[in-house]
């Protein structure tokens, strides 16, 4: 098992109500899912990133000191590290460096089981890679500017790259025809007249064990980060009897790379043709509103900010108290709490079974309302 110590900067310019504390702890929780043993963490408050290092001169020193004392072999960034950045901090610490990026590309490439979801992955794998592969050949380094400099390790650079350019296209064109592919089962879906209410959320926010408790399904639950990757899909009677699909979607995370966001987009166009967003919140989470809002941000990126969707505030039963789901004054406190734009919202207990029942009154009162032809 590798020992991590994880590092993170708070930018004195930004305020975007996240904590750096509560940025760190969910890293933390990123490299317990990879399988690492967390032995230390670092921080420090800098006006911007230096462009070499990441970290100021001093805190670098300090970060290799710590590595005789918690005896880390990787060093995990909280931020995305440009390739010289990295190169430069493994050179400095002598041991393996990677940043958030890297290691949820590596959660990914674990989780994914579909062969859709594996070509997602290593699409982005690919894509992060590619810029950095300069690093992997440290005898150029040996190697000087001008004339006979040109040996056998540059050719085999070259040679990488246009592989995994090539590769790159290979995995775009494949995933490109399962788009379309996509697209023509959800037209023949949609002259069936079912329509689809799919689960989205942060990830570790309740989708998978809500999804179980309404299907019955047996969808893998567990208590870590991305615990489930591919979607799945259910069908599903509301209480007025009429039928919906209900599809269990990846979970959102802060800082989630750019190059993941891409590759899933053939996946995230179901939500698209979703008739209703079912976003599901942590309501016990300390981050709640921050993790909302992240949900939020990444529905608008994707056009959707528009989109039809109910608020499930689950996990009720760690709150305390006896609070119902048919509660309104509750309901409203906990809308107001985490501020979110959406004004409907069902309190529920994914886990107890708490609030189901209105919950699905509520999702079958927005199709209605939305117009959306339901199945008898």
């Amino acid at each position: 098992m590798e020992k991590a110590i994880l590092v993170g900067i708070e930018i004195k310019r930004e305020r975007n109500g996240w904590p750096l504390e509560g940025s760190l702890d969910e890293l933390g929780q990123l490299a317990r899912t990879a399988g690492a043993k967390v032995v230390g963490l670092m921080t420090q408050r800098l006006t911007a990133p230096t462009p070499a290092y990441f970290l100021g001169k001093g805190k670098l020193e300090e970060l290799a000191s710590l590595k005789s004392e918690v005896g880390y072999n990787l060093a995990i960034f909280d931020d995305e590290l440009s390739p010289a950045q990295q190169r430069n901090l493994e050179r400095a610490l002598n041991a393996k460096v990677i940043d958030r990026t890297a290691l949820i590309l590596d959660i990914f490439a674990r989780r994914a089981h579909t062969h859709e979801g594996r070509l997602q992955v290593e699409l982005a794998q690919q894509e992060y890679l590619l810029p950095r592969l300069a690093g992997r050949w440290p005898h150029l380094e040996r190697l000087g500017g001008g004339i006979g400099t040109r040996g056998p390790g540059e050719t085999q650079l070259e040679t990488d790259r246009r592989l995994i350019q090539r590769r790159i296209s290979r995995l775009k064109a494949e995933i490109e025809a399962m788009r379309k592919h996509r697209a023509l089962y959800r037209r023949r879906r949609s002259e069936r007249g079912i329509p689809v209410v799919a689960l989205i959320g942060y990830t570790n926010a309740g989708k998978s064990t809500l999804f179980n408790s309404l299907s019955n399904a047996n969808v893998l639950v567990e208590d870590k980060l991305f615990a489930t990757l591919d979607p799945t899909t259910r069908r599903l009677a509301l209480p007025n009897s009429k039928q919906v699909l209900l599809t269990d979607t990846v979970g959102f995370i802060r800082k989630l790379p750019p190059t993941l966001v891409a590759a899933f987009r053939a996946t995230l166009e179901e939500l698209a043709e979703a008739g209703l967003l079912l976003h599901i919140v942590d309501i016990a989470s300390e981050t709640a509103s921050q993790q909302c809002h992240i949900v939020e941000d990444m529905l608008a990126d994707l056009g959707l900010a528009n989109k039809p969707r109910l608020i499930a505030l689950n996990k009720i039963d760690l709150l305390g108290g006896d609070i119902e789901s048919g509660d309104e004054e509750a309901v409203i406190r906990y809308i107001d709490q985490i501020g979110t734009r959406v004004k409907t919202a069902a309190l529920i207990s994914a886990d107890k079974k708490w609030g189901l029942k209105r919950m699905l009154e509520l999702v079958a009162e927005i199709l209605e309302t939305n117009s959306v032809d339901l199945e008898d």
